[in-house]
């Protein structure tokens, strides 16, 4: 793909003092109710009146006491994630030779965006023209949603609207269809292309961000602002524009967030920046509402809710393939879900080089080995100051590797499958897939991704050699020429717990279930 707040209290009021809630609305009425009878008891001259007064003051202590307890102890903000082709989205292909064929057609499209990221984007575009610990959003598969990236359920606004939104470490802004001042067309079914809108005008948090302001004159260009500015009063605008020819526009505002705690309490957070997109073309966002920013950047989603939990945020990416049933979450900040019975091995740790390929978190591979043996790769490869380096994306399946990388490691891989037959499938860019009858992964050859730091990356196997079809299997890999930049997608990503710690600008992972 192209391209904290401060919590409110929770509708729902702690009275921790005695183990029970007060709803807002009722505890107004119940203030009301007092004052009038106190009004009606002083008039009166009863002595109660003091019992009253006493009921009322300690209502108060029990709100003002919950306002602090709905921070203080909020233990985790989560976000479900859904795969994309999810199989009760019911909207994608119907086979899985279709699926991959679709994945492989978005991939290329976003591997081409992440070359293009080294160039100055704006002028190109103008020319053309804290105290809760973490935040847990629920995270899925869409199996047969289209193509093979995970979604998250978003709600924003006030009162707040529900979207399903593609995770994406490589975007920078969260954005979504959106009606702005749409007047009699702005209906509570009104859609865009089949897909859910954000009716601006019902949200009474919704503000625009103005044209004229420094904001989007200068912080936004990173952002795709457009310098059109009619009147001082009119929306930042923006413009994202993809290689396969998609695009969206829209303009720039902020909103607020409403979010779930690992707690079971609710969290809202205001001012997050958002995009309101009007229009759409092209195939990059098929069937999505928009898109959640997690990459690197000042107005990423990631980062203003990390900021406020512990400057981190991690997800764990059940296979590609799950059925409903089986989720994880996003969460920021610390995981406090992450269980022995989950985790199968010791979390290890690598540096991540923020900036160094911004947005995207870009890590410092040294090397590649199968069976133990380290493949003879130029360092180069791995070199971002040398046209190289690599990246960890979430928006992309399966996994780039610069040819000079991509040559000796499918070399090596395919020595292993060379008893099967090759098959040569029509419209699937992999280059090795074979007929996988009798296929033992016990005996195919063990990856590493090895680590500048000495941390060692080995994925399952069947995340480097996938199921393409009912007896097809592929090695996973595409090449990319040289110089480029190379991509460990999501796929290859399964079955991992990934934490992005932007404080300690370090990445963990560990093998994991991912349940």
């Amino acid at each position: 793909m192209n391209m904290l707040p401060i919590a409110k209290v929770p509708s729902m009021l702690l009275a921790s003092q005695f183990n029970f809630f007060f709803p807002i609305n009722i505890l107004s009425s119940v203030i009301s109710s007092l004052l009038f009878l106190f009004n009606s008891i002083m008039v009166r001259g009863r002595p109660c009146a003091l019992l009253l007064i006493f009921s009322f003051v300690l209502i108060i202590q029990c709100s003002a006491s919950a306002s602090a307890s709905a921070t203080s102890h909020s233990s985790s903000m989560k976000m479900e994630l859904i795969h994309r082709h999810a199989p009760h989205l019911n909207t994608g292909p119907k086979t899985q030779l279709e699926l991959i064929k679709d994945l492989l057609h978005s991939d290329i499209i976003r591997q081409n965006m992440i070359a293009h990221k080294r160039s100055p984007r704006r002028h190109a575009l103008e020319a053309a023209n804290t105290g809760s610990t973490a935040i847990e959003m629920p995270l899925l598969a869409g199996r047969d949603y289209g193509t093979g990236v995970y979604f998250v359920e978003f709600k924003v606004g006030t009162p707040s609207q529900k979207f399903m939104l593609v995770v994406d470490t490589g975007s920078e802004l969260t954005w979504m269809n959106c009606r702005y001042k749409c007047g009699a067309n702005c209906t509570t079914k009104g859609r865009l292309d089949k897909r859910r809108v954000f009716k601006a005008d019902f949200s009474s948090s919704f503000k625009t961000v103005p044209c004229f302001s420094q904001m989007c004159k200068i912080e936004f260009m990173n952002l795709f602002s457009l310098t059109r500015c009619p009147i001082p009063s009119s929306p930042c605008a923006y413009d994202f524009r993809y290689v396969d020819g998609s695009e969206t526009l829209g303009i720039f505002a902020e909103e607020t967030v409403s979010l779930d705690l690992t707690n079971g309490r609710k969290l809202r957070i205001k001012d997050v920046v958002i995009g309101c997109s009007d229009s759409f073309h092209g195939q990059s966002f098929v069937k999505a509402d928009g898109v959640l920013g997690l990459a690197n950047g000042k107005y990423t989603f990631a980062k203003r809710a990390s900021e406020h939990f512990d400057g981190k945020f991690s997800y764990c990416l059940v296979d590609h393939l799950s059925h409903k049933n089986v989720s994880n979450y996003i969460i920021f900040g610390s995981n406090n879900n992450e269980s022995s019975s989950s985790l199968l091995g010791k979390k290890r740790y690598t540096e991540l080089e923020l900036g160094l390929l911004s947005p995207f978190y870009a890590v410092n591979v040294i090397g590649i080995s199968i069976d133990g043996i380290l493949l003879k790769i130029p360092i180069q490869v791995w070199d971002a100051n040398s046209g190289g380096g690599t990246v960890v994306d979430s928006g992309s399946s399966l996994t780039f590797l610069a040819e000079p990388a991509y040559k000796p490691v499918m070399a090596a891989l395919q020595t292993s499958v060379l008893n099967f037959q090759r098959l040569m499938l029509k419209g699937v860019p992999m280059d090795y897939c074979f007929n996988s009858t009798g296929y033992d992964e016990k005996l195919m050859p063990s990856l590493v991704v090895h680590f500048a730091d000495g941390a060692r990356f080995e994925p399952h196997k069947k995340s480097y050699i996938i199921d393409v079809a009912d007896g097809v299997k592929c090695l996973g890999f595409v090449s990319v020429a040289w110089p480029g930049i190379s991509t460990i997608g999501n796929i290859m990503q399964q079955n991992y717990l990934w934490e992005f710690d932007l404080a300690q600008s370090k990445l963990g992972f560990v093998a994991s279930t991912c349940t």
